[in-house]
């Protein structure tokens, strides 16, 4: 397994971020759906990674820098796509992605890495995921406002 950072070009990871947009549709209400498509993933302010096993995608995540945010001094990042292949869950792929994340994020000289996810059922899994890694839940954070279908959280790096 590899993590390295994706240029998005390829139509291996085009099909990964497809299916996880349409997972997204399937269990979230369109009002209720943050998830970035391929032109949002590849503007300046994200870092894309893909984990890779041999050619194939396993696994992907993303930062998408929050600068000025609410008097912030470009220092808040926002975790983003976090994914994991649904035939490699529970394998240790999220942890060891989101691992490096955090490692790039306080490389990149961040303070902060909040995210939104779903507060349903199908989320519960990423929730706790996020929880051993120190995030807390907090209020929403830059654009979000508070939605029965989202929940927030965050932690100081």
């Amino acid at each position: 397994m590899r993590i390295v950072v994706d240029d998005l070009s390829g139509p291996r990871i085009a099909e990964f971020l497809a299916d996880h947009l349409e997972q997204m549709k399937a269990t979230s209400p369109p009002e209720s759906k943050h998830a970035l498509d391929l032109d949002e993933l590849r503007k300046p302010d994200v870092t894309f990674w893909s984990v890779r096993s041999g050619e194939a995608v396993v696994g992907c995540g993303a930062i998408k820098r929050l600068d000025g945010e609410r008097g912030d001094h470009g220092d808040h990042g926002e975790l983003k796509s976090m994914r994991t292949s649904p035939d490699r869950a529970r394998g240790g792929i999220a942890s060891g992605l989101l691992e490096h994340i955090l490692a790039e994020a306080r490389r990149m000289g961040l303070s902060r890495l909040s995210l939104e996810t779903g507060s349903d059922e199908f989320f519960l899994p990423a929730r706790k995921l996020y929880e051993k890694f120190g995030f807390s839940y907090c209020a929403p954070f830059a654009d979000y406002r508070p939605d029965p279908n989202s929940v927030f959280m965050t932690r100081t790096l």
